[in-house]
């Protein structure tokens, strides 16, 4: 191998060897690196023969790590694995990964995490809500965890 490609190679191991990375992050990287389209075609083919790049493991990483540091729900893990513009099957399959049980209390801990000073039981409901959906919770799963917990 040329020694351009060997050096940008072991750059691009150590960055996958930090966290687990997408293929559009170490592209993104490369490019910022000043890498060629050739040689990046090359490292990212290495690198996914040396198992550094694995997209089922990442999205599932993302998935369980997001659920379980940031609270966020589906809908936000989904956009933000779009975004990295990560296969939509590969999406759904990693999704499918987070459990239902930790789902639910993720949800309920976000929910009974969120002080509110609102004396109107509706508009309370109806804030406590629009929280748990910006946290990218699905709008039927929040409402009727409120309406069991209020």
């Amino acid at each position: 191998m040329p020694p351009e490609i060997l050096f940008m190679l072991e750059k691009a191991r150590k960055y996958c060897d930090y966290q687990e990375r997408c293929l559009q992050e170490v592209k993104n990287k490369l490019k910022s690196w000043m890498a060629v389209p050739e040689v990046i075609d090359k490292v990212i083919s290495q690198l996914e023969k040396e198992n550094y790049i694995d997209e089922d493991r990442y999205v599932r990483s993302f998935a369980l790590g997001k659920l379980r540091n940031n609270k966020w729900g589906r809908t936000k893990i989904l956009q933000a694995l779009r975004s990295k513009k990560i296969p939509e099957l590969i999406i759904q399959i990693g999704l499918q990964e987070i459990d239902d049980e930790d789902y639910v209390r993720t949800l309920k801990a976000v929910l009974s995490s969120k002080k509110l000073n609102e004396k109107d039981p509706y508009k309370r409901k109806a804030k406590l809500a629009q929280y748990a959906i910006q946290k990218g919770f699905q709008p039927p799963l929040v409402w009727q965890i409120i309406n069991e917990t209020e």
